[in-house]
């Protein structure tokens, strides 16, 4: 099965890493899925939640204050400059 390998960083840390099956995060174009096989994408997130679900099932979820999103051959980067990750789990 494909997964993504996800990388959530906020300007003074690595908030969260690992492979999920899927990810949902609100861009200024609207709100994004992104799941195994997605096209190359750089996407300008706004505030918000990003959404992340694990391989293993486990929903993680962070606000961010915007930012960025970027996809590439099943890759998942998100970098925002301040990031609430009380919703995600170690």
């Amino acid at each position: 099965m494909s997964q993504l390998k996800v990388e959530l960083v906020a300007a003074d840390r690595k908030v969260w890493e690992g492979e999920a099956r899927q990810v949902s995060a609100r861009t200024v174009d609207g709100e994004l899925g992104i799941l195994p096989g997605h096209t190359p994408l750089l996407g300008v997130l706004v505030t918000g939640e990003v959404r992340i679900e694990s391989t293993s099932g486990d929903k993680h979820v962070a606000t961010v204050d915007g930012g960025f999103l970027s996809v590439d051959h099943d890759h998942v980067t998100i970098v925002a400059e301040a990031v609430d990750a009380s919703g995600i789990s170690a």
